[in-house]
C-alpha cells in the first residue's frame, strides 16, 4: 500500500478518499516513509514536520468520513520550496546569514490558498541560497541530488521540491522561477511545472529579482498542475501586481486537445543553442506526436538574440539588494558564487538597469508579435541532462555562470509568458524536458498542450532508478 500510494497523483488520491479506499493518514504516512527511505540520499529536504502533517492529515480524514471536505486539495500531502514563507517555522532561504528565530506567523498566499483547501504540509525544501542560480545546493544545507543518478544535481532552484515528487514525497509542491527556477530542475528530475503568467499566482513578499520572480505548481503531470492552480492563483491584497482572478478553471480546459493550434517548434533558437543530440530526438519526438493530434507544427525561430546581458543586469542586480542589510562578517558566510555576482550587480548604474528594462520590453514585444501568429512555442527545456552535483556548470563546459546552460528558460521570465516543461523521456537514464510556451495569461492554454501529450502516452518518464 505504501509504494502504491506514494505512486498516485492528487487527483488519484482525491478519488481514493472520496470512494474510501484509503485516507489522508494513510497517504502521508505512506510519504514520511518514503522521504525517510530516500531522504539520506537525495538531501530535498531542509525539514520535515511529521507530527504537524498526520495531525492535518487526521483532520482531514474526518472531514472526509463526514463528506465535507475543505477544498480542492483536502489530504492531499504538499511540499513548499524553503524561499516561500509558512508559518510555523523558519524559511531560511538556503541562507546561513537568515536567523531561525522570531515569530514566523505568516503564509505566503499560494502557501495560505493551500492551507485553505486543506493540503497537509509535510516539509520544506532544499533551494540554492535565496534562490540565485540553476542548480541546488547551498552553505546550509550542501547538495541536493538527482533521483535518477544520485552523482548528478537535481537542478534548480527548486531542486528540492523537482526531487521530491519525482519520488514520491508528494505529488505536489510549490516552487519559485526566476530565470527556470522550476522548469530546470524539472527537465532533470523528469516532472513537470508551470511557470505562470506573472501575477497569475500572487507572490509576498515581494522578491529581490524584482517581476522576475514567479510561483509556480511542480507536479507529476499537467492535470495536477492545473488542480494546484485552481488553488493558488486567486488573488491576495499582499501582492499589489497580482491579476484579477481567472475567468474559468484550469481544469476545466485541460480537454480540449491541440487540433488546429497553430505551433512553433525552434530546435535551437535559431542555431544560437547546441543541443544535445539525445535531447534533441526525444523533443522531436513529442513535436512529431503533435502533429499527429492535428496541431499545424511548423519548425520556425523567434528571432530573438541570447538577452542573457540584460538579464545578467537585472538578476544580479537583485541578488545585490537580497543581501545589502549584511555585515562583512555575514557576507563571509555566503556562497562564493552568489557573493561574486552581488559584488557585480552593485556596481551597475541606474542607467544600466534601464537600458535592461528596455531590452525586456524590446523582447516582450517581439514575442507579443510572434504569438499572433503562433499560439505556442516549443522548445527543449534544456540543451543537456543533469551533470555532476555540487557544482554551477558542467565541468569542462568552458561555461562561467548557470545561465550558459540555461538559455531556454530565462527568455520568458524576462518577457513574463507561460511556460512549462513537460518530460518526454530520457536520454540514457536521464529525464529530457520539452518546453511549452504561449502568449501572456495563456497559461490554460499551456496546460492544454502539455495534457494532450500526457494523454498520448508522449510525457512521462520511468520511475527514478537511482534511489
Amino acid at each position: 500500500m505504501t509504494t502504491e500510494l506514494t505512486g498516485l497523483t492528487a487527483q488519484e488520491l482525491l478519488d481514493g478518499y472520496r470512494k474510501g479506499e484509503f485516507s489522508p493518514v494513510d497517504a502521508t504516512r505512506a510519504v514520511l516513509a518514503r522521504i525517510e527511505e530516500t531522504e539520506p540520499r537525495l538531501n530535498a529536504f531542509v525539514r520535515i514536520d511529521a507530527a504537524g502533517a498526520l495531525a492535518e492529515a487526521e483532520a482531514s480524514a474526518g472531514r472526509w468520513r463526514r463528506g465535507e471536505p475543505q477544498g480542492l486539495v483536502d489530504g492531499v500531502p504538499v511540499t513548499v520550496k524553503d524561499i516561500l514563507l509558512q508559518r510555523g517555522g523558519p524559511t531560511l532561504r538556503g541562507s546561513k546569514t537568515v536567523r531561525a528565530d522570531g515569530a514566523w506567523d505568516e503564509d505566503a498566499p499560494a502557501v495560505a490558498r493551500l492551507r485553505e483547501h486543506g493540503a497537509v504540509f509535510v516539509g520544506r525544501t532544499t533551494t540554492p541560497e535565496f534562490g540565485w542560480k540553476g542548480v541546488t545546493d547551498s552553505p546550509l544545507s550542501g547538495a541536493t541530488r538527482n533521483p535518477y543518478d544520485t552523482s548528478r544535481t537535481a537542478g534548480g532552484s527548486s531542486g528540492g521540491s523537482a526531487a521530491a515528487v519525482a519520488v514520491g514525497a508528494g505529488p505536489l509542491s510549490l516552487g519559485t522561477d526566476g530565470g527556470g527556477s522550476v522548469r530546470i530542475p524539472a527537465a532533470f528530475c523528469g516532472i513537470f511545472a508551470l511557470k505562470p503568467t506573472y501575477g497569475r499566482v500572487p507572490l509576498y513578499p515581494a522578491s529581490a529579482f524584482g517581476t522576475l520572480a514567479h510561483v509556480g505548481p511542480m507536479t507529476r503531470n499537467a492535470a495536477d498542475a492545473a488542480l494546484m492552480m485552481d488553488v493558488i492563483s486567486g488573488p491576495d491584497a499582499r501582492d499589489w501586481s497580482g491579476l484579477a482572478p481567472a475567468a474559468d478553471s484550469f481544469r476545466d480546459g485541460l480537454g480540449g486537445g491541440v487540433r488546429g493550434l497553430r505551433v512553433a517548434y525552434s530546435p535551437s533558437l535559431g542555431g544560437q543553442v547546441a543541443v544535445r543530440p539525445g535531447v534533441a530526438a526525444r523533443v522531436r519526438a513529442a513535436v512529431t506526436r503533435l502533429a499527429e493530434l492535428g496541431a499545424y507544427v511548423e519548425e520556425v525561430d523567434p528571432d530573438f538574440t541570447d538577452p542573457v546581458e540584460a538579464f545578467h543586469v537585472l538578476w544580479f542586480s537583485g541578488a545585490a539588494r537580497v543581501v545589502q542589510h549584511l555585515s562583512p562578517a555575514q557576507r563571509q558566510l555566503l556562497d562564493p558564487g552568489l557573493r561574486e555576482i552581488c559584488e557585480q550587480g552593485a556596481r551597475y548604474s541606474a542607467l544600466d538597469y534601464l537600458a535592461a528594462v528596455d531590452t525586456r520590453m524590446a523582447l516582450g514585444r517581439r514575442m507579443g508579435r510572434f504569438h499572433s501568429t503562433y499560439d505556442v512555442l516549443l522548445t527543449p527545456s534544456l540543451p543537456i541532462t543533469a551533470f555532476e552535483a555540487g557544482v554551477e556548470v558542467p565541468p569542462g563546459s568552458g561555461l562561467r555562470r548557470w545561465t550558459g546552460w540555461t538559455p531556454f528558460t530565462y527568455p520568458f521570465n524576462l518577457t513574463q509568458q507561460p511556460a512549462a516543461s513537460v518530460p518526454v523521456g530520457c536520454d540514457g537514464h536521464l529525464p529530457v524536458g520539452l518546453q511549452v510556451v504561449a502568449g501572456r495569461h495563456q497559461d490554460g492554454l499551456v496546460l492544454r498542450v502539455a495534457h494532450a501529450l500526457y494523454e498520448a502516452g508522449a510525457a512521462g518518464t520511468s520511475s527514478p532508478s537511482g534511489v
